[in-house]
């Protein structure tokens, strides 16, 4: 298991006070009640890492949900996409689409990747834990195999 902590600063991140669609209906991260918050971006619904990180965040939910964090994805993919990614792998959580990368932006996840070969803008996998709307811990590069689990670690840490 491999991820890297993120390297600049970010404690000027904020979460935005902003509508966006989910598989769920609309949200607002700003006025999520929960006292944490698991924010993580990915970059395609339906793919094997992906479904591996958002299977694992689903598998370990009522974990989450036990230390009143919440737990959402975010790629640019569509609601409809979202749900049914959502239905196939029968996944727990949330999904924000973010087809307009206001959040991507945000977030500064969009990076140039090399897809066979061809350089391509795309989603870095990344997540942000969010205490009380702050941001306390932050992951770039990550491997999604064991990503949910050591998040989960973490944020048992930071809670003691």
């Amino acid at each position: 298991m491999f991820f890297m902590e993120i390297a600049m600063s970010t404690e000027h991140i904020q979460l935005p006070d902003q509508i966006f669609p989910t598989t769920h209906g609309e949200i607002n991260l700003s006025e999520i009640s929960k006292e944490w918050l698991i924010l993580y971006f990915y970059p395609k619904d339906s793919t094997p890492g992906c479904t591996t990180q958002a299977v694992g965040f689903s598998c370990l939910k009522d974990q989450f949900d036990a230390l009143n964090a919440k737990i959402i994805g975010v790629s640019r993919d569509s609601v409809k996409a979202h749900q049914n990614f959502t239905e196939k792998q029968a996944l727990s959580i949330d999904l924000i689409s973010d087809k307009d990368e206001v959040l991507c932006q945000h977030f500064d996840v969009i990076k140039e990747k090399n897809m066979y070969g061809k350089k391509v803008m795309g989603i870095e996998r990344s997540t942000f834990i969010f205490k009380d709307k702050q941001l306390v811990k932050s992951y770039r590069k990550v491997k999604a195999a064991g990503h949910a689990e050591q998040v989960l670690e973490d944020l048992k840490a930071l809670q003691n």
